[in-house]
């Protein structure tokens, strides 16, 4: 006999189907304990089959997938060897190759649309993770916000404005100057962003003699939305000015790049 002309008839998987008469059964069986070949086949196919019936969940679609093909792959193209029964044999087969042909499309596009599913609800996910970014910043901005609300009201603050100087003539800074806790905060709306490299430096001064102190560099200044920047300030300040200095500030103030001055008024 030959084997594999036998076993890709496509009369084991009618045994296996339980499709075919008593007679032809008993024929298959025989050839079983007789070919070990044959046997092992039979036990694929009934692997196949319990894959079958046990793949119905989504996680499973993928098996499923896999092991259809690969059966599929074993086209008959042979006439089964017991007589009588090549009509219905060939019929019965090319009906179950059929069928699964058909469940394998079906579980193709099931598949497929599992995977848009997914897709879908992972961006849906990172646009959940997104507004709640959103919302938490939101929050710290509106707790930014009511901070620097109760600073500007403090009693104890005093505002001395900065007027631009030559180099930059429209620009405006305002200083909030609370010396009970020696803390300067600088509102910078109005100065113009610096240029790659920069920095703008603030300077505590005194005026008799003319004495500049840095209390800080306005640092991150395009990242900050509010410009409005908290400075360490234990000086007796009489003036304060702003310069724009290579990054990490200087020692002494660069006097022609000077944008904005303004002195602390008298009590």
């Amino acid at each position: 006999m030959d084997i594999q002309n036998y076993i890709s008839s496509g009369i084991l998987e009618l045994y296996v189907y339980g499709a075919l008469s008593e007679k032809e059964s008993r024929e298959v069986s025989a050839v079983l304990k007789q070919y070990p070949e044959v046997r092992a086949e039979v036990e694929e196919i009934e692997k196949a089959l319990m894959a079958l019936s046990s793949a119905t969940a989504p996680n499973n679609a993928e098996h499923l997938l896999a092991s259809l093909k690969e059966k599929l792959t074993k086209t008959p193209h042979k006439e089964i060897p017991p007589s009588g029964s090549v009509r219905k044999i060939n019929w019965i087969t090319y009906s179950g190759w059929a069928a699964s042909l058909l469940l394998l499309i079906g579980l193709f596009f099931y598949f497929n649309r599992n995977n848009e599913l997914r897709e879908k609800l992972s961006a849906l996910q990172a646009k959940n993770a997104q507004m709640e970014t959103q919302i938490a910043n939101a929050r710290e901005d509106a707790e930014k916000t009511k901070e620097l609300l109760a600073v500007l009201r403090d009693k104890n603050v005093k505002r001395i404005p900065l007027e631009g100087q030559e180099i930059a003539p429209e620009a405006y800074v305002s200083v909030y100057w609370n010396e009970q806790e020696n803390t300067a905060y600088i509102d910078a709306k109005e100065l113009p962003e610096p240029p790659r490299g920069k920095v703008y430096q603030v300077w505590s001064l005194s005026m008799q003699p003319l004495t500049p102190t840095s209390i800080g560099l306005l640092e991150d200044f395009e990242a900050d939305e509010n410009k409005v920047f908290s400075l360490e300030n234990p000086n007796q300040s009489e003036a304060f000015g702003i310069t724009l200095e290579p990054e990490g500030g200087s020692e002494t103030p660069t006097m022609d790049q000077l944008y904005v001055l303004g002195t602390v008024a008298a009590p």
